[in-house]
């Protein structure tokens, strides 16, 4: 599996590192899964991290070492209905081939959940979605 991790996710992260966003790049840093994100949602994690919690800053820094970066492809697709603003976030997903899209957000991805055959293939979930839908404890 590959996961591409929003901004909210590495938010997350980062400011709860007992969290469920933590413990899935935990998982991904020990190999169950493949981890990605954007340098476009690496700095709007990193940007609200400084304004709300600037203590954790670090520990995003260390989280980035785990995931890789890949770009988005400019005109990519993205799907009816996706504000601009999250546009390349999708398109990055899209370039790095992820079959998950993790984010918190819900008012803009919120409609696009769980409904690949309207996102590239792609399954956006919640975090807390995607664990659930393991169903099984990992090997």
């Amino acid at each position: 599996m590959k996961l591409f991790l929003d901004a909210n996710v590495l938010f997350t992260a980062a400011h709860n590192p007992r969290g469920k966003a933590a413990l899935v790049i935990e998982l991904g840093r020990q190999g169950h899964w493949e981890l990605y994100s954007s340098a476009y949602a690496m700095e709007e994690a990193r940007r609200n991290l400084a304004w709300k919690f600037p203590e954790p800053i670090g520990v995003l820094r260390t989280l980035a070492r785990t995931v890789d970066l890949v770009d988005r492809v400019p005109g990519g697709p993205s799907p009816p209905g996706l504000p601009q603003k999250d546009q390349p976030i999708f398109q990055a997903a899209v370039a790095c081939k992820a079959t998950h899209l993790l984010t918190g957000d819900l008012k803009d991805f919120g409609p696009l959940m769980n409904r690949p055959e309207e996102t590239s293939g792609i399954r956006v979930q919640t975090v807390s979605d995607f664990l659930t839908g393991l169903g099984s404890p990992l090997e």
